[in-house]
């Protein structure tokens, strides 16, 4: 029996993409069968109380910390690098040599740092505290973010691009890496619309990836479907006027 032959079961929040979004990404381009439990109705075994049943510890299975969190056969695993890691072996979406393996896992693990440093600019003081109670600290953050660390970021992947021939980041084959660095994108085009329409066109490589990931037929078909979570003011990417660039930044 493959891999595959089960469907594997996603536990992340419904009404929010975060990190779960890439998973997702992974899942529809190896075509795995999967269901997004906390999506489901109540009645199937699904809706946020499954989730919180592995935040507050009292899931079957493995402990884990929280959310993404994938189960296959028995097996419960959590921390999105595993997860995709384990999903690219699985799928072909992973070099198949050890260097390529590890330099994937790299290449995911930085946009990671992306995801993270984008969640600190609404939220840079706590994670406990809402987005109106920190402000103010949120407008310095999210000023460095656009004006040091994001393009230094973009500059990065934009020369990853330039290594190998190919529209992905290793190369012509597709890895998870390739789908995380796509929802990262996606991601700040939405948060930062007008740092974004400055920035990308200076990393054409950026670009073209993302319109190449966007067609691929499996995604562009996930991206069609109401499979796809859209992103609101409840994720990692939120959109508030104030922390994207002004008028007066010229």
């Amino acid at each position: 029996m493959g891999h595959d032959a089960k469907p594997y079961e996603l536990f992340y929040w419904p009404f929010l993409p975060g990190r779960g979004e890439i998973i997702r990404l992974v899942l529809e381009e190896a075509g795995f069968e999967y269901r997004d439990v906390a999506r489901l109705p109540e009645s199937e075994g699904g809706g946020v109380a499954a989730v919180r049943a592995y935040y507050e510890g009292h899931a079957e299975g493995h402990p884990v910390f929280a959310p993404p969190i994938l189960k296959h056969d028995g097996f419960v695993l959590s921390q999105l690098p595993a997860i995709v890691t384990l999903l690219g072996a699985r799928s072909g979406l992973e070099p198949k040599g050890e260097l390529g393996r590890v330099r994937a896992l790299e290449l995911c693990l930085m946009a990671c740092d992306v995801f993270q440093e984008a969640h600190q600019t609404h939220h840079p003081l706590s994670v406990s505290l809402t987005y109106e109670e920190q402000q103010d600290a949120a407008l310095v953050a999210a000023k460095s973010f656009r004006e040091k660390r994001l393009p230094r970021l973009l500059d990065h992947f934009e020369r990853v691009l330039g290594v190998e021939p190919g529209a992905m980041l290793m190369g012509d084959a597709i890895t998870h890496a390739d789908l995380a660095l796509f929802q990262v994108m996606s991601g700040l085009e939405y948060a930062f619309p007008k740092t974004f329409a400055t920035l990308a066109p200076k990393r054409p490589r950026i670009l073209a990836h993302s319109e190449e990931v966007a067609a691929r037929p499996r995604i562009r078909a996930y991206l069609n479907s109401p499979r796809r979570v859209p992103f609101s003011q409840h994720g990692i990417f939120r959109h508030y006027p104030e922390l994207d660039l002004s008028d007066s930044d010229g």
